[in-house]
């Protein structure tokens, strides 16, 4: 049998460029030799390029998304891991171009990547399910605002964070009125629009899901305990800076109902390969926080903690996120 020819694409264009470089190597590392035959593309700004285990970087010819390697043998491949954290990986853009070359990837497609990545949007969607979301403020960029009026809608402390972007890279607490326009500034350097969003106090709990053969897992849940202010940039990618209890120490009750509403959330928005919903979970219930269509895979990731505490190994993990779209391509 003929080994399925498997490009673990990561880097990309935004302020997650490093974090999904190692969620990249991790599941270039962790597919089953005897099944696949993988290779790691890096995305940079300038150039998108095939790097060897040498250290060799060979280029990527995105007219057909093929390298010829050293033999001169013209490489094409099966199916596309995206590990690309935020753009253009998680935005929809890589999506649509391997749509256009028919090539089956591991992530949701681009209308549906493009819609939850846009934070305002999903919000706006997932709203029709009924589920409870935090009171909010859109700023495009060159929009006047006040921010009397804000903090009056919202309440203090606030969020300002970009409204498209991922891993809390330019997200503000605001706990006083003067440090708004900041932390607005601040979101702008990242985005052409900031979304202000009150903030809910409660327990932050992370659900990973993904479809196989027609079937949902589910995984368990883990509840997220920064030591930071919140679960900023530095809190997620530094050890000791926060802790990630999986499984989360939950009733029942609260458990089943946050796994049944991922489960919803997840068909509704029409979600395909490993998603991971947030969620932050109140006296007055549950409210949805963000969707993460390529979330971290690296073996400190959420998503690989779950899986691994329902015993399944990030070979099979990732060897699952491939026969899904070879199945469906």
């Amino acid at each position: 049998m003929n080994k399925v020819k498997v490009a673990v694409v990561c880097g990309g264009y935004s302020g997650e460029y490093e974090i999904s470089i190692g969620s990249g190597q991790v599941v270039y590392e962790a597919l089953n030799s005897k099944i696949f035959e993988p290779y790691l593309i890096v995305i940079h700004k300038d150039r998108w390029v095939l790097l060897e285990s040498s250290g060799t970087e060979l280029p990527v010819d995105k007219n057909d998304f093929s390298a010829v390697t050293n033999e001169g043998e013209k490489l094409h491949f099966d199916a596309v891991f995206i590990a690309v954290h935020g753009v253009p990986g998680e935005d929809g853009r890589l999506q649509g171009y391997f749509d256009m070359l028919n090539l089956p990837y591991s992530s949701c497609n681009a209308a549906v990547s493009a819609i939850t990545f846009n934070k305002n949007f999903c919000k706006q969607a997932v709203a029709h399910t009924g589920i409870r979301l935090s009171k909010s403020v859109l700023i495009r960029r060159g929009d006047a605002f006040d921010q009397q009026e804000i903090i009056k809608a919202l309440g203090l402390p606030l969020f300002v964070k970009p409204n498209s972007n991922g891993s809390s890279v330019g997200v503000t607490k605001v706990k006083e009125a003067e440090n708004l326009e900041q932390a607005i500034r601040l979101a702008m350097q990242h985005d052409e629009e900031v979304l202000i969003e009150e903030a809910i106090v409660g327990r932050e709990i992370a659900c990973g899901v993904m479809e196989f053969k027609g079937r949902m897992m589910v995984f368990p849940l883990t509840e997220i305990v920064s030591h930071n202010e919140f679960f900023d940039y530095e809190a997620k990618y530094t050890p000791g800076k926060s802790d990630e209890i999986t499984p989360a120490n939950l009733s029942e009750e609260d458990t089943l109902e946050i796994q049944a509403t991922t489960v919803n959330l997840y068909k509704w928005l029409g979600c395909r390969g490993i998603v991971r919903f947030d969620y932050i979970l109140t006296d007055h219930g549950l409210y949805f926080l963000e969707v993460n269509t390529v979330p971290g895979f690296s073996k400190a990731s959420i998503i690989p903690q779950q899986a691994q505490s329902m015993g399944i190994s990030l070979e099979s993990l990732f060897g699952m996120a491939i026969e899904n779209v070879v199945i469906r391509g």
